[in-house]
């Protein structure tokens, strides 16, 4: 019977270590989550760095509320990210240029208890394209 009991015990710390964790945000950050799970979409425009953030930021606001912005000084790019929530989940959105007419914009979504919503952060990529159009 101990044996049993302590065969459960060291099944549930395993999947409570196995199922829960930190999860690295694209603005350089830790948060609470389900790690190992597609999380973010990518998506590629031949725009200047500056319409494809103003449109981000436009999307976010539109959609729900800008929390943050912030620069990230790489080696060569500056990558720009913003931080908003929409629909009470966590969405993060990074702007970077890959060369001087390519844009590279990726969107990860969060929810409260830590898991994925992939639907809402096509949504919002597919938003920041239709932005771009305008």
């Amino acid at each position: 019977m101990t044996c049993m009991r302590n065969v459960f015990w060291v099944g549930l710390l395993i999947a409570a270590m196995v199922g829960g964790g930190c999860v690295g945000t694209l603005d350089g950050r830790r948060k609470a989550g389900v790690p190992f799970v597609k999380d973010s979409v990518e998506g590629r425009y031949e725009r200047p760095v500056e319409r494809v953030y103003a449109a981000a930021r436009e999307v976010i606001r539109f959609n729900g509320t800008l929390v943050r912005e912030s620069t990230q000084h790489a080696e060569t790019n500056t990558i720009r990210v913003l931080e908003g929530k929409v629909n009470q989940r966590s969405v993060w959105v990074r702007v970077q240029p890959l060369d001087p007419k390519v844009t590279q914009v990726v969107v990860q979504v969060r929810t409260p208890a830590g898991g994925n919503d992939l639907d809402l952060a096509h949504e919002l990529e597919k938003q920041i394209a239709l932005q771009l159009t305008r």
